[in-house]
This record gives C-alpha cells, sequence and structure tokens, in this order.
C-alpha cells in the first residue's frame, strides 16, 4: 500500500513541475489543486462529513492526512467535535474551543480517485492559465501586438498570440483583407475583459488608433512626442484622415509624416491593404481646422453652430462634388475628424437658404410686433431672428440701430413681450386640450411650449416624465441632410423629445429627477434602530489547523 502511496505521490508532483514549467504559472497553485484533491479522495474514504485537511511536500512529496476537530463540552456533531477527555487524548493540553488535529493514515489514490484529482488539478490549473492572461494583458489596451493566424470562424479571425489567442471581430477587419491560416498579422489591442470561459482580447485592424500607432512606430517625431496626431478618422480600406500639429516650430508635421519621397506614410498605407491617407495640419481655430479637413476641395465660407456642433460650409458649384466626395466619403470623414456634423452647400445654395430665412424673420417679427415691413427687415439685417432677442436685449443696442431712439426700443420690447406672453398663453391652452397635467408645468425649465411637444407625445403625467431617461428627453437630433449619398444611407437620429430646446445635460437630470420626486413623498421613514450594546460577532470558521504547530 505504501509503495502505491509513494508512487502516486511521485506521479503527481512530477505532473506539477512539469505543468507549472509549462504553462507558466506558480508551482504553488498546482500543488494546491494536488492537495484538494487528495482531501476529496480522503473525505470519500472516510466520510465527506469530516473536515479533512492534506498537506503535500512540493519538495519531498511526503503526504500528511489529519482531520480537525473542536473540543466542546456538550458534542452535537460526531464528525467535527470532541469532549474534552477525547481531545486530550488527541492532545494533552486541549480545552473547551480548542480546534485540535486527528491525523489520519494515509489513502491510497485509486483509479477513480485518480482521475478526480486530475479534473481537479486540470481545473485549477485553466483558471490559474487565465487569471495569468487576464493580468498580463489587462493594461495593454491600446498597443499594437503581432501574432499568427491560427483560424478563421464565421468570418471571425483567432490569432495566437503566444501565450495567449485574441479576435479580430468581422466589424474590426480591413474590408476585402484576405487572412489566411499561418500567416503573421499586426492588429491593435481593443479591450481585455475576463469572462468565465477565459480572458477575452479583442483586437482591431480597422480603429483610427491602428493607424496612429502605426505612424508612431514610422515617425520618431511622432514617439517622441514632437509630432502629436490630434485626431483620426478612417473609413477602412479606403480612405482615412489624419489631423497632425508640430511642438517644435522648426519641424512641419505633414512633411515629418509623408517622410522622404513618402517612405513612412507608405510604409503605412501598406499595413494598411492600400488605404489613401490624408494629412492635414492641425489647428485650434475650428474654421480653419474644417477648411482643411476637407481638402482637397476649396472652401469658400464657414458657419459654425456651436449649440448644435454643426458647422455649414459653403463652396464653390464646380466644387461640391469634390467637397462631398465618393458617396459621401470626404465629408463623413471630415466630419469624424473634427467632431461636428459638416452640412455641404453651394453658393446660390446659401443664398437660397440667406433669403427664405430673411423672409421668414421678417414676417414673424411684422405679425408678433405689429411693424411695417420696412422695419421688420431692419431688425433682421442688424442680426436679430427670435422675438426672445429683442424682448431681452438691452435697450441701448436697440436704440443704437440707425433710425432708432430710445421710445422705439422701449416700445419694441413691449411689443416683444406681449409676444411671448400670448405665445405662452396660448401654449397652455393647448397644453390643457391635449391632457398634460397642471404639475409638469412647475417642474424646472419645462416651458409652456415644451410641455405642448410632451403632450404631443403621449406625456401627460409626472409618472410618464419620470419613467424617462434623460437621454430620451434632451438628446438632439441628428439628421445628414447634406448631398451626397441617397437618403436611404443618410444616418438619422430621432433624438429626444425635446432634442430642438438644447437642454442641456444637468437641465434633463434635473427635469427628470423633479418628476420623479413624489415617488418618495409616501415612503414611510425608516424605523431607527434602537440603542444598546454592539452585538458580539459570530465566530466564523477556524483557521486552518497544522498539525506540525
Amino acid at each position: 500500500m505504501a509503495t502505491a502511496i509513494s508512487a502516486n505521490k511521485a506521479e503527481l508532483l512530477a505532473i506539477a513541475n512539469s505543468v507549472a514549467s509549462e504553462k507558466m504559472i506558480d508551482k504553488g497553485i498546482v500543488i494546491e489543486a494536488i492537495e484538494e484533491a487528495i482531501q476529496r479522495a480522503a473525505r470519500a474514504r472516510y466520510g465527506a462529513e469530516n473536515d479533512i485537511r492534506a498537506k503535500l511536500d512540493p519538495q519531498t512529496g511526503d503526504l500528511r492526512l489529519w482531520r480537525v476537530v473542536e473540543v466542546v463540552e456538550q458534542v452535537e456533531d460526531y464528525f467535527k467535535q470532541v469532549d474534552l477527555a477525547a481531545g486530550q487524548k488527541l492532545q494533552k493540553d486541549a480545552k473547551i474551543g480548542d480546534f485540535i488535529v486527528d491525523p489520519l493514515p494515509a489513502v491510497d489514490l485509486g483509479r477513480i480517485d485518480a482521475q478526480s484529482a486530475k479534473q481537479v488539478i486540470f481545473q485549477k490549473v485553466r483558471e490559474a492559465d487565465r487569471e495569468r492572461q487576464y493580468q498580463e494583458f489587462k493594461d495593454r489596451g491600446g498597443e499594437i501586438i503581432t501574432g499568427v493566424v491560427k483560424s478563421v470562424e464565421f468570418g471571425h479571425i483567432v490569432v495566437n498570440l503566444g501565450r495567449a489567442e485574441g479576435v479580430i471581430r468581422r466589424d474590426q477587419q480591413i474590408p476585402r483583407e484576405l487572412m489566411r491560416v499561418g500567416d503573421r498579422v499586426r492588429a491593435l489591442i481593443l479591450s481585455v475583459r475576463s469572462e468565465t470561459r477565459g480572458p477575452q482580447i479583442f483586437l482591431s485592424r480597422a480603429h483610427p488608433d491602428f493607424m496612429k500607432k502605426l505612424f508612431a512606430q514610422e515617425v520618431p517625431e511622432i514617439y517622441d512626442g514632437i509630432i502629436e496626431i490630434k485626431a483620426a478618422a478612417r473609413d477602412p480600406g479606403s480612405r482615412a484622415k489624419i489631423g497632425v500639429i508640430s511642438y517644435d516650430g522648426s519641424i512641419d508635421p505633414v512633411g515629418a509624416c509623408v517622410g522622404m519621397k513618402g517612405s513612412r506614410v507608405q510604409a503605412v498605407v501598406q499595413e494598411m491593404q492600400g488605404e489613401k491617407i490624408d494629412i492635414i495640419p492641425w489647428s485650434e481655430d475650428t474654421a480653419t481646422f474644417v477648411v482643411n479637413a476637407l481638402q482637397p476641395a476649396t472652401v469658400q465660407r464657414v458657419v459654425i453652430d456651436e449649440d448644435d456642433s454643426r458647422i455649414e460650409v459653403v463652396v464653390p458649384d464646380d466644387q461640391l462634388s469634390l467637397a462631398i466626395g465618393r458617396r459621401g466619403q470626404n465629408v463623413r470623414l471630415a466630419s469624424q475628424l473634427t467632431g461636428s456634423q459638416i452640412d455641404i452647400m453651394t453658393e446660390a445654395d446659401a443664398s437660397e437658404k440667406r433669403q427664405r430665412e430673411f423672409v421668414e424673420r421678417s414676417t414673424m417679427f411684422q405679425e408678433e410686433l405689429d411693424v411695417d415691413e420696412t422695419l421688420a427687415q431692419l431688425l433682421v439685417a442688424e442680426g436679430f431672428g427670435e422675438l426672445e432677442e429683442v424682448a431681452y436685449v438691452g435697450i441701448d443696442e436697440l436704440a443704437s440701430i440707425e433710425g432708432f431712439d430710445e421710445e422705439l426700443a422701449q416700445e419694441l420690447q413691449s411689443r416683444a413681450t406681449e409676444g411671448l406672453e400670448r405665445r405662452e398663453e396660448a401654449s397652455r391652452q393647448e397644453r390643457r386640450a391635449l391632457g398634460v397635467e397642471d404639475d409638469l408645468a412647475e417642474i424646472p425649465h419645462l416651458t409652456e411650449a415644451m410641455l405642448v411637444v410632451l403632450g404631443k407625445a403621449g406625456i401627460k403625467t409626472l409618472d410618464d416624465l419620470a419613467d424617462l431617461a434623460t437621454d430620451e428627453l434632451i438628446a438632439k437630433k441628428r439628421t445628414d441632410n447634406r448631398r451626397g449619398p441617397p437618403r436611404s444611407e443618410r444616418a438619422e437620429d430621432k433624438g429626444g423629445v425635446l432634442g430642438e430646446y438644447g437642454l442641456s445635460e444637468e437641465q434633463g437630470n434635473e427635469i427628470i429627477m423633479a418628476a420623479r420626486a413624489h415617488w418618495f413623498d409616501d415612503e414611510p421613514e425608516a424605523d431607527a434602530p434602537e440603542a444598546g450594546p454592539a452585538a458580539e460577532p459570530q465566530n466564523g470558521e477556524a483557521a486552518d489547523a497544522d498539525p506540525a504547530q
């Protein structure tokens, strides 16, 4: 029997050494797995109710088994407790409350026990190997790594990274790029997630950061921080744009990225399967940067709407198709690069739009302020576009308009205020006709016009409003209505219910929280805890007892 035990111990010790070396994990983890397997085998032999511990010497392979028991006055659990007399037979100085060890004879690991031990060891090793992989890669997001294509499954590419595997999902691949098993591939570590089946390492060759990292490898000035890529946008496999800036006035950022005879940019282009790259100088001035981003098209005028994060660009008639690009590619990349939506129009379109807005605003002022056409047009020509602007602007500013005086300015402001009140009353009547409760009118930041919009959207009570998320309420509508791609290919977003009013996220949160306030009005106050001595903590599980102590 002793020979069999020794042989099994020697075999398991050899397994521990080889597995720890092969998987590059701590040998102690494998030893712990073996000890757990032996404990299971011993509990199967002596009874699962016993608290049995095992200790395997990692050097000699000596195995010790013991049962931990507690010394008590009255024995209730005969597997884990002994009385004082029995306890003192095991340990002379034992007393009530002590945990002592009861040595057990070694067990022979039979075929079933050996299989169970093997399963436990493999499970522990897998867990340790997964944790090692996660710890190795978790902080490497944003790095470029090289691997070998292991397989292609359902369009996703599995890459062998040496001691781990990564995957390039279909949407993170360069379109029309053919990968075969055994090919070497470079990719960006996009993210690393710890999951039950092991760490998932997601790679990308389509992300703009992949291109930025490639430039950092090819352009020493970028690696050294002299030149920085401030913005990047890609249409993977087709075209890309990067905005660069130099922090050294003697170095041209565009020229440095292009390299001698285009050597640097060509190295990046080849890695990205021939993707054309436009390198443009970055500028803090948004209008200048937009003009650069739309190259090679010529821009006549740029109008920036900071509130809606939209940019209106006017180009000559013969530059329209060039500015938009094939299937809208040029303007789409420029929009991604600047972080704003860009609307392209010709000078004729811009003139027509200005004329239409001029007529609409003049008509509105004629009706709301009860003034003649000339005075209304004069207001529009001076930059006034809304009734609120006339009502709340300083008297001096209105009076400074040529042909105006202070008396006329005061009269216009008075009429504008009355016009706003009429609008508010009309909206109030419409809101009530829609069935919107008066409680909603008490919520901050909401006007009667906004309540009408809410009512038309079916939001008529505090609960209706409280059920909304902030984005559902205030998200701005973003519609790509520029010329270019067919309408079916334009990106549209319905936005929030009140998206047209430009409410901030903070205001949206205040509205939602105010609507939810009544949910907490009727909640009973929690009973105060009774004063008294703090409860004594209960004894938890005792620490492992070692017979050597």
